[in-house]
C-alpha cells in the first residue's frame, strides 16, 4: 500500500472534494430550507459564498490534478463534473481520486 504525502495534489484534491460536498449538502439541506421556510436567507449568502469558493477552488485543483498526473481528459471531464451533483465528491474521493 503506497502512503501518499499529506501535501501532495492528490491529497490536497481529495480535501477539497470532501469540504464541497458537505458545503453542497448544507446549501441544499439546511440553508435553502431555512430560506423558504423560515425566512431566513442569512443562511444562504454565507453558506452560499463558501460553496462558491469551495467550487471554484475544487475546480482549480482538478485543473491542477490534471496537468500534474497527466489525467486523460474524460476523467478530468467527470471529476469535474462530479461537483454538480449532491454526493458525487464523495464517490469521486473514494473510487476516481486513487494514487497512480
Amino acid at each position: 500500500m503506497k502512503v501518499e504525502n499529506i501535501y501532495s495534489v492528490l491529497s490536497i484534491l481529495k480535501i477539497v472534494a470532501r469540504l464541497e460536498g458537505v458545503s453542497y449538502l448544507l446549501l441544499l439541506c439546511l440553508a435553502m430550507p431555512l430560506k423558504y421556510w423560515a425566512n431566513t436567507p442569512q443562511f444562504v449568502q454565507v453558506i452560499g459564498m463558501i460553496h462558491g469558493l469551495l467550487f471554484v477552488g475544487y475546480l482549480m485543483m482538478v485543473i491542477n490534478a490534471h496537468v500534474f498526473y497527466h489525467w486523460k481528459w474524460t476523467k478530468t471531464f467527470w471529476v469535474a463534473i462530479a461537483s454538480l451533483f449532491p454526493f458525487a465528491p464523495f464517490y469521486v474521493d473514494k473510487k476516481m481520486l486513487i494514487a497512480e
